[in-house]
């Protein structure tokens, strides 16, 4: 009897606009962008201001598509057509 006015308390409080949101990933739809280490304009996307790989929980990608878009950006980081960091330096 606990429970049910536990969980009902908990549905009332849920007033998060993220919670009945379904995610889905970018890369799986049809006609969907292929994950390629040159294409820089879209790994540049998927990483922070400090050159972190943004984690997918936060950009709705898959796990098998994560993998992929991680694999692509150490890929182009190694091959120097991206920066390990986004250092900018003006003078």
């Amino acid at each position: 009897m606990k429970k049910s006015k536990l969980k009902s308390k908990r549905e009332e409080k849920s007033n998060s606009p993220f919670e009945n949101r379904k995610k889905f990933c970018p890369f799986s739809q049809p006609g969907s962008p292929q994950i390629d280490y040159k294409d820089l304009r879209l790994l540049s996307r998927y990483i922070t201001e400090k050159g972190k790989i943004i984690p997918s929980r936060i950009t709705g990608v898959s796990r098998k598509k994560q993998k992929e878009l991680a694999k692509a950006i150490k890929r182009a980081r190694f091959l120097s057509l991206m920066s390990y960091t986004n250092k900018s330096f003006t003078s």
